[in-house]
This record gives C-alpha cells, sequence and structure tokens, in this order.
C-alpha cells in the first residue's frame, strides 16, 4: 500500500510514500525498545540537552517546516511558521522544567526514607492528526523523551513528509539511533502496533470515534491510554462583555487554522440583550478574512485538509439550515480546484442541529441565543463533549465563579482558548482523558513508583 500527500489548495499529488513493511516495524520497534532501556538511564540534564539542540533546529528550518505544512495540509504559512516556533517553545520549557518535575519527592512515613519517584515506561506509541502536524507530535514527543522514553510516530497519512521530517529533528538533535522513529502506516495498521508487548503506551489525538477504538484495543492489551479527542466548544459571551473584543477573538477562535482545531470556538453562545449587536459585528469579523493559497503570505483561511472532509462539513451545515437554522453568510462550495470553504455564519441554531451537536471542523460558526447566564451555562453543558470554553464578561468573578459550572478541561475568561506548555491540556466527556503539556502531561507516561526503606 502506498501513502499520499496531496495539496489541497490544487488537489495534485505531491509525493508518494510505501507503507512500513511488517519486517521493518518489527526492527523499529525492537531498536526502539533498546533505544528506551539506555536512555532512560541518561542524566536528565543529558536528555534536556537534547531537546533544546532540537529547538533550535525548529527554529533555523520554520520558514521551511511551515511550507511543508501548507503544502501538505494546507495550513496558513505564516501559522505554519508559527506552528514550528511553538514547538520549539515546548523543547525549551521541558527541557527547563524537566528535572524539577521528574525530581523525587519525599514523603513522611513509618520508614527511615520514602520517597515516589518517577521513571520511564518505555515506548509510547503516538498517533496524531494532519491539523497540526508538527505540534500535536511534539506536545507528546518532548515530555515523553524527557521522561526517558521512546516515541513511535503513526502519524495521519496525508502528512507523511511532515513525520519523516519530525523523526530527522530529533535524529540531527542527537537522540539515540532508534529512539524516535516514525513509521507509515494505514489506520487500520495502528492495531498491530498497540498490541505489540514493546509498546508500553497509547497516546491519541483524534475523533472521538478513533479514540473509543484505541481505548477499546489497547484496554485489550492493557496499555495506558492518553486521550485528547474532538470538541465543540462554547464561547460564551454575556450582556457586560466588551464585545469589541470578544468579536475579534471570535473570528480568530473560529478561523484558526481554517477552521480545524479540535479547541477553536464553535458554538457561540450570546445572551439576548447583545445577541443582535454580537451577530451584526461578528458577521463582519468573518467576512474580512482573505481565503486564498496558503503559500500567500497574506491569506488568512486556507483551503481543508481534504476534499472528503470540505464534503462532510458542508453536508453539517446543509442539514442543520434544513432543520431551522439560517444561513447569514458563507456556506456554499467554492467552485474551482482544491478543498475550500467559506467562513460561513449560522444563527437561530439550537440542539438537534448538526451545528450544534457534532464538532463543525471548518470554518463554520454557530450562533446560539440564550435567556440569560444560567440559559447560556446549560447551553454550553449540553454537549457530549468538553474540551474548551472561553467566558466573556467585564466581570472576573463572575467569569471565575462560570469556569467552576462548565464541563470542560479548560475555560479562558476573556481569552481565546489555546494550549500553553506550562498549562495542562486536555479534556472530559467524549473529548477524551489524561493531560498532555505541563508536569501532568509529563508523569502520564511515567512509572509513579513508591520507594520505602526501613
Amino acid at each position: 500500500m502506498t501513502l499520499q500527500s496531496v495539496n489541497p489548495a490544487t488537489g495534485q499529488v505531491i509525493e508518494t510514500f510505501a507503507e512500513t513493511s511488517p519486517d521493518a516495524l518489527d526492527r523499529i520497534l525492537e531498536r526502539a525498545d533498546a533505544a528506551s532501556r539506555a536512555w532512560s538511564r541518561a542524566a536528565v540534564r543529558e536528555r534536556a540537552e537534547r531537546l533544546r539542540v532540537a529547538a533550535r533546529i525548529l527554529r533555523e528550518r520554520k520558514d521551511a517546516y511551515g511550507r511543508t505544512m501548507a503544502l501538505e495540509m494546507g495550513k496558513p504559512l505564516a501559522q505554519g511558521v508559527g506552528e514550528a516556533e511553538k514547538c520549539a517553545w515546548a523543547c525549551e520549557y521541558y527541557a527547563d522544567q524537566g528535572e524539577g518535575f521528574l525530581a523525587p519527592q519525599p514523603r513522611s512515613t513509618d520508614a527511615s526514607k520514602s520517597y515516589v519517584r518517577f521513571d520511564a515506561l518505555g515506548s509510547v506509541f503516538a498517533i496524531m492528526p494532519w491539523n497540526f502536524p508538527f505540534w500535536q507530535v511534539f506536545r507528546f514527543a518532548a515530555p515523553a523523551l524527557l521522561a526517558g522514553n521512546a516515541g513511535i510516530l503513526k502519524h495521519a497519512p496525508n502528512v507523511s513528509r511532515c513525520a519523516l521530517e519530525i523523526e530527522q529533528v530529533f535524529r540531527e538533535a542527537g537522540f539515540p539511533d532508534g529512539l524516535f522513529r516514525a513509521v507509515l502506516l494505514s489506520n487500520e495498521g495502528a492495531g498491530r502496533v498497540i498490541a505489540d508487548p514493546r509498546v508500553h503506551a497509547v497516546t491519541l489525538t483524534g475523533s472521538d470515534r478513533a479514540g473509543s477504538q484505541v481505548a477499546e484495543q489497547a484496554g485489550r492489551h492493557l496499555k495506558k491510554t492518553v486521550l485528547e479527542l474532538g470538541g465543540s466548544d462554547p464561547f460564551i459571551v454575556l450582556e457586560d462583555a466588551d464585545l469589541d473584543r470578544a468579536v475579534v477573538t471570535a473570528a480568530e477562535a473560529r478561523l484558526i487554522n481554517s477552521g480545524q482545531s479540535c479547541i477553536a470556538a464553535k458554538r457561540f453562545i450570546v445572551v439576548e440583550s447583545v445577541a443582535e449587536r454580537f451577530v451584526g459585528q461578528f458577521a463582519a469579523a468573518l467576512q474580512g478574512r482573505k481565503v486564498g493559497d496558503p503559500l500567500d503570505p497574506a491569506t488568512q483561511v486556507g483551503p481543508q485538509a481534504r476534499l472528503d472532509l470540505r464534503a462532510n462539513l458542508h453536508s453539517q451545515v446543509q442539514e442543520s439550515v434544513k432543520r431551522g437554522a439560517r444561513l447569514l453568510l458563507g456556506g456554499k462550495v467554492a467552485p474551482g480546484p482544491g478543498a475550500f470553504y467559506p467562513p460561513t455564519l449560522l444563527v437561530a441554531v439550537e440542539p438537534g442541529m448538526p451545528a450544534f451537536d457534532q464538532e463543525t471542523f471548518g470554518p463554520v460558526a454557530a450562533v446560539i441565543v440564550a435567556k440569560d447566564e444560567a440559559d447560556a451555562i446549560r447551553l454550553a453543558n449540553a454537549s457530549r463533549y468538553g474540551l474548551g470554553a472561553s467566558v466573556w464578561t467585564a466581570d472576573r468573578e463572575r467569569g471565575e465563579r462560570i469556569a467552576r459550572e462548565l464541563e470542560v478541561g479548560s475555560v479562558f475568561v476573556n481569552g481565546l482558548v489555546k494550549s500553553d506548555p506550562r498549562l495542562p491540556f486536555g479534556g472530559v466527556k467524549r473529548s477524551g482523558y489524561g493531560r498532555e503539556l505541563s508536569e501532568y502531561g509529563l508523569r502520564e507516561f511515567v512509572n509513579v513508583k513508591t520507594v520505602w526503606v526501613a
């Protein structure tokens, strides 16, 4: 079987790749297992130094990596360059903080000495998505490798060149041979890796459907898992919000990465006293974004990553309109080559419509009107997902109080929901479990070991 990279802006095949053969996969897993055993005995400072070199490589080649992302999945060039820089930041963060995160923690017990230490597990198998083809990988790999583990990456088939370039970063940074490898497999081929006894943990970022399948497979083989799945994040605008700021952030939150982000705001829940003003300003902000070739530095919204994804998004819009939503902007498939879809605004959205109930993975914003604060919270929680939420109010204490009531993994008051190496990232409900980033993400893939000395 061959894998293809297709330029979503033109529909042209860029590159083809041969799938990793069973024999080659076996050798990769064997080498990673051996490499992780030696690497886990290296000093944390030595591991940290390799991450610092990786960060330097990422910054030196950020323009080239941004271009690769633009060609393979349509990310606007400036956003891809920024993504490479963010990966460098994560490497430096763990290089700086990792030794403290992994330091043994003393405990006072009936022993003469007792403490908790954090030891590597072994090989971590990562099944990663195409939408942030570098960042999703580095936010697992930087802490996992620093903790002493090996990494085996199965990237989305349409970003195979990104996968190989990431492997090369770690190789050139001086990590041991075989410690981080990319395997080119179909989605079906991942099951063989999960079952292999040389793999000790699995992390997946993807849909809730994929998460259920991976959790079932990993559970059968008693493998630790972290799942970061879909989201239908609410963006709550209350009557005392700074509407100008909220609208600017709302447009950015919905259109970042051309709308293809799990933590992009998708359901804009606005109290009725300011709904009309918000909708008017929001429509203008969405309409003002430049759609075009992702290699053009002026482009703000690129194509969808694949034609089938665009078709699914358009179907969600059409079905929502059929069920009573009103289309104020966009909602039409662009003519010509590529997988472009325009910024789209739906109003009068209610539960029971795809735009409310499902994850819309593209530049489609759904406005839901709430009676008041309590109704806004009810609507925000009326979702099978629970990844992130944004709350807009002039009263910070009010925002923090609302944050306690929202069934999500992250709440940003008067700000854009984003991932940050310093903060734990993950969700609840159908948005998955476990955490990435910060010390919590580092400790997901370690053996939390008790040592008791008489």
